[in-house]
């Protein structure tokens, strides 16, 4: 019955998200599990791209294998592995299973399978259930007689991949995995889905690519996409942050210079365009270069040519730009910021990243991301949310986006752990530690006004009450970009010079 339903699944053409999803529904009927999840293996870690039975937040989820015993026995066999239900081993999912009452429920039968496509590991299926002795040997046969069609069914997905990679007209695509420190796109929300398929196709141009969103949401993993996805991909991508290249340096760094073009220029220096030739060059915070430098700029895009500072030739290049900002141009270019004849060049293809707000449940599969990344640093047995932590995430808007809420999710579990939560048992974040303003119904971060003095306060002249606000206008800054001045600077929309010259001065240094 079992193989027979997963079989008849295999001659329908259904979407790739729909089979998985189907494939895992009809094991956890079949099973009667708690959960089941279908994990792939990436470099040496599983990641979720099916479950059921699950939280949302644990598809964000990346499980290391060398941190999860029975992972890694289940991916050491080629035989279903099933734990004893008093087995010591901790369970990954331990604390994940969805639960209505919200209490963290521990795992108590489990069972999986490594997975094989084309003689190659793939990754695993695994079913947990609440109760012992759900898993019978009976289950365990029948698991091991229907894991052919269950890698039948991942291989039908693979196909499909791979024939909508052929259709962009890519002949030297390669699946499937990025490199680890590349980062990782999460999310499946159809803003994002759009997104993704939009610079999926555009990657394959050689087209000038701009980058628009605001700060912390990510805008150097979709430029790194663009790249990886392009003919330039065995290239190098070079990334230059445009907000901390000094002006009196920028033209160096960025065009390179010859001996004895300033002082202290003691021999030839290549500059970022050189090191990214035949390949991508990165402007983030584009916004920020100044003015003569921007002139140099469009001329090297007008005519791909170079001019090295203090040299007499200009020297060929041949680079694709991709450039980010999170400032609305037209306005500097209304202020006699930012050349128009530049921005016209660069943004041929403006695309716009949406910010985590209009993300919908994608802030939960981030949050999962990051608390497993704190439950394996701080050596937890399992970090989770209460469902009211995940209201509060969902109803919050994000002003610092993906950023913040990684450090959000860092603090609180920090936080947790230093009252006295012991690492052996699962650990449940609940609304009042993520230090969310509830007050403001999750409109954002409350910043009071230094016009608003109560009767009982004594009067501040006004040079006092601007310093007092300058002080709280950037530690809320700071608070957003996890203490990194230079994103504080973007964020407050001063020069970094400035902003440590102003902190010195308020004594905040």
């Amino acid at each position: 019955m079992l193989r027979e339903s997963l079989a008849a699944d295999l001659i329908v053409e259904l979407p790739n998200a729909v089979r998985l999803q189907r494939l895992v529904q009809t094991l956890r009927e079949y099973f009667n599990s708690g959960a089941v999840g279908l994990l792939r293996l990436d470099d040496d870690s599983l990641r979720p791209v099916a479950t059921v039975g699950l939280v949302h937040e644990a598809l964000g989820r990346r499980f290391v294998i060398a941190q999860h015993p029975r992972l890694a026995a289940i991916m050491a066999s080629r035989e279903p592995t099933w734990f004893e239900p008093d087995s010591r081993l901790p369970d990954p999912y331990d604390g994940l299973l969805d639960n209505h009452a919200g209490e963290p429920m521990p795992v108590h039968d489990c069972m999986g399978v490594s997975l094989y496509v084309e003689g190659r590991i793939w990754g695993a299926i695994t079913l947990d259930a609440l109760h012992a002795g759900t898993f019978d040997s009976r289950a365990r046969e029948e698991l091991k007689r229907c894991t052919l069609q269950i890698e039948a069914a991942v291989r039908v997905t693979r196909l499909e991949q791979e024939n909508r990679s052929l259709r962009l007209s890519r002949s030297d695509i390669q699946d499937v995995r990025r490199p680890a420190d590349e980062g990782e796109i999460l999310g499946q929300s159809e803003v994002l889905h759009q997104l993704l398929n939009e610079l999926d196709v555009l990657a394959d141009s050689e087209l000038p690519v701009l980058l628009l969103g605001e700060t912390g949401v990510g805008k150097e993993l979709f430029a790194r996409r663009l790249h990886r996805l392009s003919r330039r991909s065995h290239k190098p991508l070079v990334q230059v942050n445009c907000a901390a290249l000094p002006e009196s340096l920028a033209e160096s760094e960025l065009f390179g210079h010859v001996k004895g073009a300033f002082s202290g220029a003691t021999s030839d220096r290549a500059g970022r365009f050189d090191a990214a030739n035949g390949g991508t060059l990165f402007l983030d915070e584009v916004g920020e270069l100044p003015l003569a430098v921007q002139a140099k700029l469009l001329r090297t895009l007008q005519n791909g040519e170079i001019q090295r500072l203090g040299a007499d030739k200009p020297l060929h290049v041949d680079v694709r730009i991709i450039a980010a900002t999170n400032r609305h141009l037209p306005d500097s270019i209304r202020d006699g910021l930012f050349r128009a004849d530049l921005y016209h060049r660069l943004s041929v293809y403006p695309v716009p990243i949406p910010p985590l707000r209009e993300r919908g449940n994608d802030v939960l599969m981030l949050a999962g991301h990051f608390l497993e990344l704190n439950r394996a640093r701080l050596g937890l047995r399992g970090l989770r949310l209460s469902p009211a932590a995940e209201r509060a995430l969902l109803t919050y808007s994000w002003p610092g986006n993906v950023r913040e809420l990684e450090h959000v999710i860092s603090r609180a579990a920090l936080k947790q752990l230093s009252r006295g939560t012991s690492r052996t048992l699962i650990m449940t974040l609940e609304p009042e530690i993520l230090d969310l303003d509830s007050a403001m119904g999750g409109q954002g971060v409350v910043v009071e006004s230094p016009l608003e003095e109560t009767a009982d306060a004594p009067f501040q002249p006004l040079g006092e009450a601007v310093d007092d606000y300058q002080r709280k206008k950037i530690l809320q800054a700071l608070s957003l970009s996890g203490s990194n001045w230079a994103s504080a600077a973007r964020i407050l929309e001063i020069d970094p010079s400035n902003l440590h010259k102003l902190a010195r001065r308020l004594r905040l240094k």
